[in-house]
């Protein structure tokens, strides 16, 4: 007797989903190239903005956002899920420039610069943790700085605001590692952006004891911003990052002797590090 014809099954594979990533700081710089680089590699992404209705060129959507107000955040982070299921990826990105001697620095941008640089990207990841927590999964990439790892004479209040991000994650890692989220820091060095436009600049008073060592300072951390990398370098990371599977805590992006110089930190006697920094910026 014939076996009766098996029924035959067909397994229907789940449509492509594209990763949605949301950058915050997507409107210039290394945002922008991040945010266009992913999405010509199909990435769903959102970018945000503090003025989006002021920006023509984005290829790719920008929500208004200040990183600042948690009622700002929790809209933007609404209208995406609103139009997508999920948040893959967060990319911290917004952030402000400051210098000047910590004497002669304002108060109020001292707390403007911890209020953009550190509260903001840790407001931001609070108000996403819940949606990556019901996803089970979930990426956060926090852009710090080179600068983050030493104190850097009159750049001092921007090392601090960003050595504090990267110390506040590596502690956040441990506490969300449960819920199937990770968190990575990636520190640059000089791109070539217009940060240097938008930053907050101590004046340099004629009558202050800073005027030359400040000035001559100033003078160099601009050209070093005007002659950096290109973002592109930025962006490329970000994606090799994103695909990996099991991604490490830190990365820096930069020239060669900008990541010695941490290592330098980390190996040098702390006088003999200070007396390397004195010299490179013309101090002593």
């Amino acid at each position: 007797m014939e076996n009766p014809p098996q029924k035959r099954t067909f397994a229907f594979q789940q449509p492509f989903m594209p990763k949605t990533v949301l950058i915050t700081g997507g409107s210039s710089g290394i945002g922008k190239a991040i945010g266009e680089y992913l999405s010509e590699r199909g990435y769903q992404v959102f970018g945000t903005s503090r003025n989006p209705e002021k920006i023509t060129d984005s290829v790719f959507p920008l929500l208004k956002m200040e990183v600042n107000a948690t009622e700002s955040i929790e809209a933007a982070i609404a209208e995406i899920l609103s139009k997508v299921e999920r948040i893959d990826v967060v990319i911290n990105n917004a952030g402000v420039g400051i210098t000047g001697p910590i004497e002669e620095t304002p108060e109020s941008e001292i707390k403007k610069a911890f209020q953009t640089n550190f509260h903001g990207p840790i407001n931001v990841i609070k108000a996403v943790l819940p949606q990556m927590r019901k996803q089970g999964s979930g990426h956060i990439l926090n852009i710090t700085s080179i600068a983050g790892y030493m104190g850097l004479p009159y750049r001092g209040i921007y090392s601090a605001s960003k050595a504090a991000l990267e110390i506040t994650i590596e502690a956040m890692r441990m506490e969300t590692i449960q819920f199937g989220v990770k968190m990575t820091n990636i520190a640059p060095g000089d791109f070539a952006t217009n940060i240097a436009a938008g930053r907050y600049h101590a004046p340099v008073l004629e009558n202050s004891p800073y005027k030359k060592d400040y000035g001559n300072t100033l003078k160099m951390m601009n050209e070093h911003v005007d002659n950096g990398g290109d973002p592109l370098e930025m962006a490329k990371m970000v994606h090799k990052i994103i695909e990996t599977e099991n991604p490490r805590i830190h990365y820096k992006v930069g020239s060669s002797l900008q990541k010695f110089s941490i290592v330098l930190k980390r190996i040098l006697p702390d006088k003999v590090y200070e007396q390397m920094l004195l010299k490179h910026y013309g101090l002593k």
